[in-house]
């Protein structure tokens, strides 16, 4: 009996399955451009003209919580956890459905499918609740 590689044993995370940082940024980038479609809604308001700054974020922070290396706190000393990051914002209904449809469009851009594409909208909807309570 051949005794498996590390490589082989290694369960794949959804960072692997979305192509690592890579594909992260690839997603990042197809839901701010989808965002930045409606320059006048209220999701697009609640970000600076350049979004820059705020597709790095969200990338490095999908990184680590997609099972990648920890990236977001070593590039971006200081800044809080997610929820706490949003905090002065008021987010609603409207805006989480806003910015659910906007991932859900970067979804259909970058080509995402099955169990992944089925396990992130979960998890996104969840934390779109969760800050709509708020």
């Amino acid at each position: 009996m051949a005794i498996p590689s590390d490589a082989e044993t290694r369960q794949r995370t959804p960072y692997d399955a979305l192509g690592g940082e890579a594909g992260l940024q690839r997603l990042v980038d197809a839901f701010y451009d989808a965002m930045d479609l409606d320059p006048q809604s209220s999701l697009r308001r609640m970000h600076a003209h350049d979004l820059g700054p705020m597709r790095a974020r969200l990338t490095d922070w999908l990184v680590g919580w997609t099972g990648g290396p920890p990236v977001y706190f070593e590039r971006h000393p200081g800044r809080g956890c997610i929820m706490s990051a949003h905090a002065p914002y008021a987010i609603g209904p409207a805006e989480a459905q806003a910015w659910m449809a906007c991932m859900r469009k970067a979804f259909d851009d970058v080509g995402l499918e099955g169990e992944i594409r089925a396990l992130l909208d979960t998890a996104f909807s969840r934390m779109c609740e969760g800050f709509s309570r708020n």
